[in-house]
Order: C-alpha cells, then structure tokens, then sequence
C-alpha cells in the first residue's frame, strides 16, 4: 500500500484513513501504467472495479495503481487533489517503479469516471518551485478510458454522485465547473469511452456529451455502446457481449503504445 500524502494531508478528517494506492506491477521491465478509479458514487469505491481490473491490464503488460481516493464526506476537490497526487506520485517515481513517465494513463468506472475525466480536463503541468519535488510532476494523463462514466451534472447527472461530490444544494456554477463535457479541449488526451444504451442509474448520454466534445476538439477517441447491460458492470464477465470492452480496448491501448 502507497500512501498518496506522507505528511500534511489536505483537509483530512480526524481519524479518516490516510488516501492511497495499491500497487500491481506486471514485472520488472519498464513498461507503461494505468491509474484505477473505481466507482461508488463518491460515496465508496467498488472492489470489483479495482483489483479484477489491475489484474487484467497486468495480463497486456502494464502496470496498475488502484487509487483509494477520498469519498464523501469529503467534497470537492479533495477526491481531485488525491487522483492529482496519485500520478504525480507515479511519474516522481517512474524509474524506481519501472514505469514510463511519458505512458501513464488513467481508468475510471462511473463516478470514477467522473474522476478520471475531471482530471484530464483540469490537470496542471506541476508547480515548478514547489518544495515537495512530487508536486513539481504534470498531473496530465496520458491517455483516458472510461465505463459507463459520470460526466455532466446537467440534465442527465446521476444525482447521488453529485450530491456525494457537492454537497446538497450545489450552485449552478459548481455544477456547470464539473460537467467535463463542458471543459475538453484539444490538449484533453486520446479517450476509450464505453456504455450500455439502458443504462438507468448513469445514462448513457454521459458518454456521448463527452464523446460529442472531443469530436469538435478533433482529440482522437473511441466510443462503444452495447445495446443492454446494467450499471456497474466492470469487466462484464457475465454479460458476454458487453465484456468484448476489454478486448477492444485491449487493442486500442496498443494503439496507442500501451
């Protein structure tokens, strides 16, 4: 287990555990990595989406962090500044980890999807005079998949995530801040997006605003809709159409030097 922050912990909470990362390296040779937000809603975060999933990108030769991130109570931006950290974290020790720093990508299933895309549209290239050197590393990712993600909180939000994130009552301007759909540009790196057309809890809609956005920023992307399928799928090993996600990322990961 990786702790995120070793000394001052941004808005920690007594007695709160301290954010980390589970580390799932795929041998010894310097290979690229994957980030791995699980879903919960911002409210917890879902084995099945964490460590099947390392185990799966370990199984095409790249190594995986499974980031537990703080959910609620914690709002906004703490679950940003631990994902920020995260592969900040990854890149400072890119050599010692056998990571390529210039192939560290980010995964994310629901809201944390909605965290995995918050990130690739809000990152920062590091904070140069900095005193911690891990602050001074670009929190952009280099690639983006996304399951069934929490994108907008406009019309088609899902509604817990955002209360879990914001709190209730949210302002318009905090909502419109993190509808990432709204903040692709063509910096925002090359996306896999997949969901299924009946999904209730995050309609799928979420996928093809975002998908929509990175069209008009000409950011390369591509986008799987599966006819049926519940939310929360993860691999999808029981549902055999919708687990073709992972072959057929499987290939664009390769296209993308991953």
């Amino acid at each position: 287990m990786i702790h995120l922050w070793e000394e001052e912990i941004p808005f920690k909470l007594e007695g709160e555990e301290t954010p980390s990362m589970m580390a799932y390296p795929a041998g010894d040779s310097t290979a690229p990595a994957m980030l791995i937000f699980p879903g919960g809603s911002y409210a917890r975060r879902a084995d099945h989406e964490g460590e099947p999933v390392a185990k799966w990108l370990n199984g095409l030769g790249i190594h995986a962090f499974v980031v537990h991130y703080r959910t609620a109570p914690y709002r906004h931006p703490v679950p940003l500044l631990d994902a920020s950290r995260a592969i900040r974290l990854v890149r400072h020790h890119a050599v010692s980890w056998n990571v390529d720093p210039n192939r560290i990508g980010v995964l994310g299933f629901s809201a944390g999807g909605h965290l995995a895309s918050t990130l690739a549209t809000k990152y920062d290239q590091g904070i140069a005079d900095a005193a911690d050197p891990v602050e001074q590393q670009p929190s952009r990712p280099d690639l983006l998949v996304l399951g069934y993600p929490v994108i907008t909180f406009g019309e088609h939000r899902h509604e817990g995530s955002m209360e879990n994130l914001l709190g209730p009552g949210s302002s318009g301007e905090q909502r419109l801040f993190l509808s990432n759909e709204r903040h692709v540009t063509k910096e925002t790196p090359p996306s896999f997006l997949w969901h299924t057309a009946d999904d209730e809890p995050v309609p799928v809609e979420n996928s093809l605003l975002f998908a929509a956005a990175l069209s008009r920023a000409s950011v390369p992307f591509d986008l799987h809709i599966f006819e049926s399928g519940r939310h929360g799928l993860g691999l999808a090993e029981d549902y055999k159409e919708v687990s073709k996600w992972a072959s057929i990322c499987e290939s664009w990961l390769r296209k993308h030097g991953f």
